[in-house]
C-alpha cells in the first residue's frame, strides 16, 4: 500500500481496490451509490497510468466470491439417541427394513445399498439395518484383506452425497449382528 496523502484520504490503489468491493454489493441509497461511482471512475482513471504491478495482483487476489458458486456444506452425522437405540434393541422400535450384502463384490454392494437407502427413504422408513458379515476366516482371506465390506459401508455412508439420506448410522447390537451389522437412521424425505 502507497502511503496517504492527507490523514483518513485513501492512496490510489485503496481506492481502486474500494471500488471494485463497492460494486459487489447492494446500495441503500441509489442516489449516493451514484456519486460515488463518479468519484471511483475519475480516481481510477487518474490512478491507471501509476498502478504498480503489486496492487493489480493484489486486488485480484481480493476479489468477493460469488455467492452463487459455494458449495452447501454437507448435513453432518449423529449417532442413535440412547433411549431410542435401546428401543430397537429391545423390540420396542421394530427395525424397518434388513439387507444383507454377505457374498457381494464391492460395486455389487455399493449399488445395492444405494438402492436400498433411497427406497427406504421413499417409504419412510426410521432405521434400517445394513448386514456387512464380519469377514470370514484368515484362511479364506486375500492378501489380509478381511471384512472388506464391513470397513467400506461406514465409509460410503458418510459420504458427502448420502447425507441427504442418511441421518446417521452406529455398529448394531449383538443380537442384531453385533460388528457386523449396522443400524442406520434414515432422513425425511424433503
Amino acid at each position: 500500500m502507497a502511503k496517504r496523502g492527507k490523514k483518513g484520504a485513501l492512496s490510489p490503489e485503496d481506492r481502486d481496490l474500494w471500488g471494485k468491493v463497492a460494486k459487489t454489493l447492494t446500495p441503500l441509497h441509489p442516489d449516493r451509490a451514484k456519486a460515488l461511482e463518479e468519484e471511483l471512475t475519475k480516481a481510477a482513471a487518474e490512478s491507471a497510468p501509476r498502478k504498480s504491478v503489486k496492487s493489480q495482483q493484489t486486488a485480484t487476489a481480493i476479489s468477493a466470491p460469488s455467492p452463487a458458486k459455494q458449495p452447501q456444506a454437507p448435513l453432518p452425522l449423529h449417532q442413535l439417541e440412547h433411549r431410542y437405540r435401546r428401543k430397537i434393541v429391545r423390540g420396542v422400535t421394530a427395525i424397518d427394513a434388513r439387507i444383507d450384502l454377505h457374498g457381494l463384490t464391492q460395486y455389487q454392494a455399493h449399488d445395492r445399498l444405494l438402492g436400498f437407502l433411497y427406497q427406504a427413504q421413499a417409504r419412510r422408513h426410521r432405521v434400517v439395518l445394513v448386514i456387512t458379515g464380519k469377514g470370514g476366516s484368515p484362511e479364506r482371506a486375500y492378501m489380509d484383506e478381511r471384512g472388506v465390506l464391513r470397513r467400506m459401508v461406514p465409509q460410503w455412508l458418510a459420504m458427502p452425497d448420502l447425507r441427504s439420506v442418511v441421518i446417521g448410522y452406529e455398529e448394531a447390537h449383538p443380537s442384531h449382528g453385533g460388528a457386523g451389522a449396522l443400524y442406520v437412521r434414515i432422513r425425511k424425505k424433503r
